[in-house]
């Protein structure tokens, strides 16, 4: 991941207020060269102003020194340049200070005001300087030499530092913006592979929950009904019992055995465990409904007189009754409504075998309802007789299946002690 200027400063850990070891290094060698250049330079001054020599070395020594904190506090380096100007100090310092203030975060005017301070000292002492030069005979010129010689230099000494900072200063903002950007940039794409991450993790478990569902709502229910027709047939073969009652028994565990492998299938699905199988158990699955899928578009409500046929040749005494006018509904509404009726269908010949069951469907104006109620077993323990196990995903599906439409879907005992499932789905 890519780092802004200061990170990498902070990194990299320099002494006091220097980022890196190397710009200190710098700016020790750039504050000893300007000592000794105001040192050299407070001789003469200290000459022409009548005070001891060691003085004016001493007051050029330290003010050169100044410049050690150029990057830390650049007005007051600009300013002692400025203040020493006079006295003909200071050149390294003025320019490398101009330099460090026009390169810096402070706002324009105060750069502008400093710059235009020192051009101004600059001019007014060089054109003292050249005057006098002029005036002792050092120069033989004439006087058009001094204005043009005053603005030349202070030009000289102020424009090309200042002009260089400012463009430094606006490249190094440049580099920090686009470094920031990128850091945006990055995280942004990560954050945005983490969600598609999640968002592929979450199909996957929604299209591994629909694989569990259809293959439960479309095995489930014909596997019971071979269970049931298994155990009625032990009961009333009398031709050849044995034989009758052998394969009796063994359509029944066949018929278990299914059950039992379809849903330890299932419970691979529904927890999206990794391992070898599940690349296996996937297909499996995909290609089951993949043939569901090629012989139609799914269950429809025409099928329903059908499949209430089907439980009555088990032998539940069932009642279908519809409400309403018939007419026709999207495909996932008739196929959920279908879907409902057969499961609960199906728990009642697991939990509660030999029950009578009533199926009601009412076609309103802007929805579907569906209710399917069963009464008590007759008799204690007819549901255990059939041994017909459960995986308790059965009222979880069709929750998921009403829910997912914009539908209402409630279970749970009755009054006399059986059961209801009830659910309503927009028919929009």
């Amino acid at each position: 991941m890519t780092t802004t200027g200061e990170e990498t400063a902070t990194a990299r850990g320099g002494p006091w207020w220097w980022g890196r070891r190397r710009s200190a290094v710098f700016d020790w060698c750039l504050a000893v060269a300007s000592a000794l250049e105001c040192a050299a330079e407070g001789v003469p001054f200290a000459r022409e102003a009548g005070i001891p020599v060691g003085v004016g070395v001493v007051f050029g020594f330290l003010a050169g020194s100044v410049l050690l904190v150029r990057r830390r506090y650049p007005i007051a380096v600009v300013l002692v340049a400025i203040a020493i100007t006079p006295a003909e100090m200071g050149f390294l310092m003025g320019t490398v200070g101009l330099y460090t203030l026009a390169a810096s975060e402070l706002p324009r005017r105060i750069i502008g005001s400093l710059a235009g301070m020192q051009l101004v000292g600059t001019l007014i002492v060089t054109f003292v300087r050249v005057r006098q030069d002029i005036a002792r005979g050092a120069l033989t010129l004439g006087d058009w030499f001094v204005p043009f010689a005053s603005i030349a230099i202070s030009l000289g000494l102020t424009a090309p530092p200042l002009l260089l900072g400012l463009y430094v200063g606006a490249r190094r903002r440049l580099m920090e913006s686009l470094r920031e950007r990128a850091d945006d940039l990055e995280r942004e794409l990560q954050l945005l592979a983490e969600r598609a991450e999640e968002r592929a993790e979450w199909a996957r478990n929604e299209e591994r929950t629909r694989i569990a569902r259809e293959m439960h709502d479309v095995v489930a229910h014909r596997v019971s009904l071979m269970v049931v027709h298994a155990a009625a047939l032990q009961a009333v073969a009398r031709k050849d019992p044995e034989k009758a009652v052998k394969n009796a028994a063994l359509v029944g565990d066949m018929g278990r055995q299914a059950l039992m492998e379809l849903r330890e299938m299932l419970g691979v699905l529904r927890s999206g465990g990794e391992g070898e199988r599940r690349p296996a158990v996937e297909a499996v699955a995909a290609v089951a409904v993949a043939r569901v899928v090629e012989e139609g578009e799914g269950p429809c409500l025409e099928e329903l007189e059908e499949l209430v046929g089907q439980s009555a040749a088990a032998g539940m005494v069932v009642e279908l009754s519809v409400e309403g006018e018939v007419r026709g509904y999207a495909p996932e509404i008739e196929q959920t409504a279908y879907r409902v009726v057969q499961e609960a269908l199906t728990n009642v010949h697991k939990h509660a075998a030999g029950a009578k069951a009533r199926v009601r469907l009412a076609h309103r104006v802007a929805e579907i309802a569906m209710q399917v109620e069963n009464e008590p077993p007759p008799e204690a323990g007819s549901a255990a007789s059939a041994r017909l196990p459960s995986g308790g995903n059965g009222l979880v599906g069709m929750r998921e299946r009403v829910v997912a439409l914009g539908g209402v879907f409630v279970s749970g005992p009755t009054e006399a002690g059986g059961f209801r499932v009830s659910a309503v789905i927009p028919a929009g």
